[in-house]
């Protein structure tokens, strides 16, 4: 499996910075879910289960279905005075809701 999936400095530094202190063989994980106002959501958390199904990038984990909705995607970690949040640019995303933690294909 080709893989084509970005992660920002920023976002490296952030995951590092969550997973740090938490224990041994922590993981972000990533997963696309149905829901959200445009039809699927993202969701992260820290988890320390791989499955035989997921890619692992980095420190960042990614099962095979949800990245295939997110093949080619960027994650970035964005710092605004009223928001800290983890945001994935993704190519494969024809619409997306205000917010951007929804989008359609």
């Amino acid at each position: 499996m080709n893989i084509n999936f970005t992660i920002t400095d920023n976002a490296k530094k952030k995951i590092e910075n969550l997973i740090k202190n938490e224990d041994y063989n922590k993981y972000f994980r990533i997963e696309v879910k149905g829901g959200g106002c445009s039809g699927f959501k993202y969701h992260f958390s820290i988890d320390n289960k791989i499955s035989a199904n997921d890619i692992i990038i980095d420190k960042v984990l990614i099962d095979k279905t949800s990245f295939e909705f997110i093949d080619g995607a960027i994650l970035e970690f964005s710092e605004k005075l009223i928001e800290n949040t983890f945001k994935i640019i993704n190519p494969k995303a024809k619409s997306s809701c205000g917010c951007g933690t929804s989008f359609s294909v």
